[in-house]
């Protein structure tokens, strides 16, 4: 059966009717591919273009993108009712073939895909000229080359037209009629016509369609950008300004809310939920995740290429994920920068403040000896008055305290460097708790010691590790005012022991504690504190060859643990 004869309804004045009409058809589905309409939507609009057109029964499209398979069914007695589906090479097994009704045979598959590949000579019969396949009678199977080829579906005669999609992937289109004989061949070659023009569609639809996501991407990049530029800003403000960009650069961004997780901290979108679909990028620095950025939609929508999700968005909230990377790698770069000028800067002045230091230890000790000597000789005269026997008892303190602050000042200069003996570190704790324990009593504070047996002696300056005892100590005291308890314990691990000092006060945060070695670095207030019991002890540790390890947390006290070398008395 052929169809290649001139049919009688083609005489002029109906030909150019007919085939304006078809033109008016192929521009309807140009300006179709210009509205910007999701592809689901825009595939739904072609087929009711054709079903109203051909007055047929049914229209369905299947489209073989190589990875993705749609299939679109529309039908007149049920037009609301439209039948979208997508399957991958992983849900079927016909790579090249296009998948339709489950119970549609392989021959029927490997036939279309033949066809859109141009593999039958359009002088075979059932072929129109231009290559469309025309079926006037589904009841009866095909010959073709041979093959006996049956048509699957209810449907009684159909149209099948080809159009391009890629340079090697097609689409096809089967206008079906529940009549007998229903099309034309010079009908079905207008439509071939159509086909055509459809592929064009499609293909301007794609590239605008990328365009406009590209544009989106963009733009939500060089407002992110301008965003990050801001360096005087807060980062919680910057990154609440990033989340509220997300949401407009997405396909449906009026079901769309956002939220970036960055260490531990969520900065959402105004009534942000978990919706059905999400999609969502890590946020690495330096290599190491801190965070994620998410994006969902709260309602459902037709499958893309990643769930309701375009691969454009997939690298557009990696993008986005990659710029907060980069953003925080270059803030913390900055803040580093700058505390390293600080310390730079801070121990220029401790330098200088060294110097002057040991300079006026120097100068003070001589005189402060002589008011000490002479004070001390007064209260040795008989008949004092009481009262003087008082202020020359404060001038004594006072003598001893300025002597004690200057001899912190020239440990802290290192005018004095370590005397080394041999030293039992029980001993040492034994002796020096005999003068702090009434100072605990009076303050509430419970002492309790826990001395390893047969400690070894290490080589030390013992005034200098008495004096970081009692620095310890009394940082312990001041931060337990509404007494606690305090424990002290000496350790041997290995070829190093360890003094602990611990106590059950307020503890510190982490800024508190990355400073408690500064000199001069004190939360004390103003005439409490010198700032230098713990830069002392800490100078102290250093200059005998160990370490002070700080463990404590803001209403979970404190833990100092100074560990020491085993070194015998002359190994240095």
């Amino acid at each position: 059966m052929t169809y290649k004869g001139k049919d009688h309804s083609r005489r002029s004045g109906y030909g150019r009717k007919l085939a304006e009409e078809f033109c008016a058809l192929s521009r309807r589905i140009l300006r179709a591919a210009n509205l910007g309409v999701p592809r689901n939507e825009f595939l739904k609009m072609i087929m009711e273009e054709f079903l109203n057109f051909s007055k047929c029964d049914e229209v369905e499209m299947r489209i073989n993108e190589g990875i993705r398979y749609y299939r679109g069914v529309l039908n007149r007695s049920s037009p609301d009712n439209f039948l979208f589906t997508i399957a991958t090479r992983n849900d079927c097994d016909l790579v090249e073939n296009f998948p339709g009704e489950d119970n549609e045979s392989v021959e029927f598959n490997e036939f279309l895909r033949d066809l859109t590949q141009g593999r039958y000579d359009t002088r075979l019969p059932y072929f129109t000229t231009n290559g469309a396949l025309l079926i006037p009678d589904m009841s009866e199977p095909m010959k073709i080359n041979g093959k006996l080829i049956r048509v699957p579906g209810q449907y009684r005669s159909a149209a099948v037209l080809t159009f391009p999609v890629s340079e090697d992937r097609h689409g096809i289109i089967f206008l079906k009629s529940l009549e007998c004989g229903y099309f034309q061949a010079y009908e079905v070659e207008f439509y071939q016509g159509v086909a055509q023009t459809l592929g064009v569609a499609l293909a301007d639809r794609r590239a605008q369609a990328a365009l406009r996501e590209r544009i989106k991407e963009l733009t939500c990049l060089y407002e992110l950008d301008r965003i990050f530029s801001k360096d005087e800003v807060e980062l919680d403000e910057i990154f609440q300004a990033v989340v509220e960009k997300l949401p407009p650069a997405w396909l449906y961004s009026d079901i769309a809310s956002a939220c970036i997780k960055l260490d531990g901290k969520v900065y959402a979108t105004q009534g942000y939920v978990e919706g059905l679909h999400s999609q969502m990028a890590k946020i690495r620095v330096h290599n190491r995740e801190r965070g994620f950025v998410k994006v969902t939609y709260r309602e459902t929508r037709p499958v893309l290429d990643e769930g309701p999700f375009l691969k454009e968005e997939r690298n557009l909230i990696e993008a986005v994920a990659r710029e907060i990377g980069i953003f925080i790698e270059r803030r913390e770069a900055k803040q580093e920068k700058a505390r390293l000028e600080h310390q730079l800067r801070h121990a220029d002045r401790l330098a200088t403040i060294g110097q002057l230091a040991a300079g006026v230890a120097h100068e003070l000790n001589e005189p402060l000896a002589n008011i000490l000597g002479f004070a001390q000789l007064v209260l040795k005269l008989p008949e004092i008055p009481k009262q003087a026997v008082k202020d020359i008892e404060r001038i004594v303190r006072a003598a001893l305290h300025a002597r004690e602050v200057i001899n912190k000042l020239m440990l802290f200069a290192r005018v004095r460097p370590p005397q080394q003996v041999a030293v039992n570190l029980n001993s040492l704790v034994t002796d020096g708790l005999y003068f702090l324990r009434s100072r605990c009593a009076k303050a509430g504070i419970e002492v309790s010691l826990d001395l390893a047996q047969d400690l070894p002696e290490i080589a030390a300056d013992p005034t200098q590790m008495h004096q970081v005892l009692v620095n310890l100590v009394v940082n312990a005291i001041q931060a337990m005012p509404s007494g606690g308890k305090l424990k002290i314990a000496t350790v041997r691990k290995d070829a190093v022991i360890s003094l602990i000092v611990e106590d059950t006060g307020a503890g510190m945060t982490e800024e508190v504690k990355a400073q408690i070695f500064v000199p001069f670095f004190t939360t004390k207030p103003v005439g409490e504190g010198t700032g230098l019991g713990l830069s002392v002890a800490h100078g102290i540790v250093s200059a005998h060859g160990g370490t002070i390890n700080v463990e404590s947390e803001p209403g979970k006290g404190s833990r100092f643990e100074v560990v020491l070398p085993i070194r015998p008395l002359g190994n240095r």
